[in-house]
């Protein structure tokens, strides 16, 4: 879905993060790509490419680094309760 030069895609990839404040896994979702290539673009290529962009771009992905244990956290309880439910609704 992205298939422009690399150092576009990193400039295309950081507006993303900014303008969603999205995750390194929601980018790479989003545009068809691997996590990898995501990471590589907006912390190596863009870092070279648009100077003030990555800045923003490594505060974003700063903050979700020190959200994630609150993200798994929720994702984990999340599981459980449906687990749950299901075996409320099967119980006769």
């Amino acid at each position: 879905m992205l298939k422009q030069l690399p150092d576009q895609r990193a400039v295309i990839l950081g507006q993303y993060i900014i303008e969603t404040k999205s995750t390194v896994r929601a980018a790479a979702k989003k545009f068809g790509i691997s996590k990898s290539t995501v990471h590589k673009d907006v912390s190596e290529r863009l870092r070279k490419e648009n100077p003030a962009l990555y800045a923003q771009v490594k505060d974003i992905l700063e903050i979700n680094k020190q959200e994630r244990h609150i993200r798994g956290g929720m994702a984990t309880k999340l599981k459980y309760e449906k687990i749950a439910e299901k075996k409320v609704k099967y119980k006769y």
